[in-house]
């Protein structure tokens, strides 16, 4: 299983890449694995958010499971590849699979977050 340490995650299985004042969010490998094939991704942009609060769902075949925001700040994009192509999700969840970009609130709170060393330890890696 693959956690790239140029992350950060949350106990929830989000992962989050700052670039700049932008954070790239998805669902990490050990997340994609438990739902099984993704065929539906519900996100709407334009939505602020605290750290903690649902910002939208993952559907799978076999459930649907709430997206948690890693940080504060407001959703500027939805991967609009994952409209086609949701099971990018399961193939690629940390390159082509990314859910949202968010404009971060403020971009200390990511070093919060849990580190992949920490993540693994979390999944039982």
């Amino acid at each position: 299983m693959n956690f790239p340490a140029d992350l950060r995650y949350t106990k929830e299985h989000e992962w989050i890449r700052v670039e700049g004042k932008t954070g790239v969010i998805g669902i990490t490998e050990y997340a994609q694995g438990e739902l099984g094939d993704v065929i539906y991704i519900d996100v709407k942009p334009g939505v602020t958010v605290s750290a903690g609060d649902s910002f939208g769902s993952v559907e799978a075949v076999k459930t649907v499971s709430d997206l948690y925001a890693p940080v504060a700040g407001t959703i500027k994009e939805v991967n609009p590849a994952l409209n086609d192509n949701p099971e990018l999700v399961n193939k690629d969840p940390y390159g082509e699979g990314w859910l949202v970009k968010m404009e971060l609130k403020d971009a200390a709170e990511v070093s919060k977050l849990l580190s992949a060393d920490d993540y693994k330890k979390l999944v039982g890696q």
